[in-house]
């Protein structure tokens, strides 16, 4: 059953909306050029936090328009957007993950005035990219539910080193060198796991997080998946789905 949006905090923006921006070329990423667009998107989620689809608009800085152009003619909309950037290394080679402050500085100094706040941006949402959905396997009366956040993309070394120290990941003894690295917490009575896992090189990522579920509000559950997908997502990745295999 879907859920209204959760509202997390933490990681790259305590908002709940992610922000990109598009760039003509990989190297006008670096050099201050202007973007030709933003993208805002936000994940649908379930009542068990995993996603159900992903929400988006996009404003073309050629237009000045939101939602009603999209940035280059190659697009047909931000749904499409939404979803080539995560199939699509070439475009996210000029993308960049960006704080709903990053994104207002940009919108102003291409002319768009002052960022609109998020609920305005959210009735602008017209397009949905649905995410495949699937019931959890029973595995058990185990109390655990176990979650793999998929990310696209590839993280550089310095992009890794911050990714460890953002979700204090300790060093595993993985002889295929998938798992990079592996926490364990407890918040609001619940007990956390989690590992970082590489999936091909310059493939994908993923998160795989462990929930033992206490007696405090499920709601932890989404503000930690919430907070560590937004540190990940800090270091360049893009999120692709969370999905619950127990």
């Amino acid at each position: 059953m879907m859920s209204d949006r959760t509202q997390g905090t933490g990681g790259v923006d305590d908002a709940a909306l992610d922000y990109y921006l598009i760039f003509a070329t990989p190297d006008d990423r670096g050099r201050g050029a202007p973007p030709l667009g933003i993208l805002v998107e936000e994940f649908v989620l379930c009542d068990d936090y995993t996603a159900a689809g992903i929400d988006s608009v996009e404003w073309s800085s050629a237009t000045g328009v939101w939602g009603g152009s999209s940035a280059t003619d190659a697009w047909s909309g931000s749904s499409a957007t939404s979803r080539d950037l995560r199939t699509d290394a070439l475009l996210r080679s000029r993308v960049i993950p960006v704080t709903r402050l990053d994104a207002g500085d940009a919108y102003q100094a291409c002319g768009g005035g002052e960022l609109p706040p998020e609920a305005e941006i959210r009735a602008l949402f017209r397009e949905r990219q649905p995410l495949p959905a699937a019931a959890p396997l029973d595995l058990g009366a185990t109390g655990a539910r176990r979650y793999r956040v998929l990310f696209a993309g590839e993280l550089g070394e310095r992009g890794l080193g911050n990714v460890r120290s953002a979700l204090r990941l300790e060093p595993v003894d993985d002889p295929m060198g998938r798992v990079v690295g592996s926490a364990t917490a407890t918040a609001a009575g619940h007990d956390f796991t989690w590992e970082l896992r590489r999936i091909g090189p310059g493939i994908a990522w993923c998160l795989d997080v462990t929930v033992r579920l206490g007696t405090g509000p499920e709601s932890a559950v989404g503000a930690l998946l919430h907070h560590h997908r937004q540190a990940i997502r800090g270091q360049g990745l893009i999120p692709v789905t969370i999905e619950r295999f127990a």
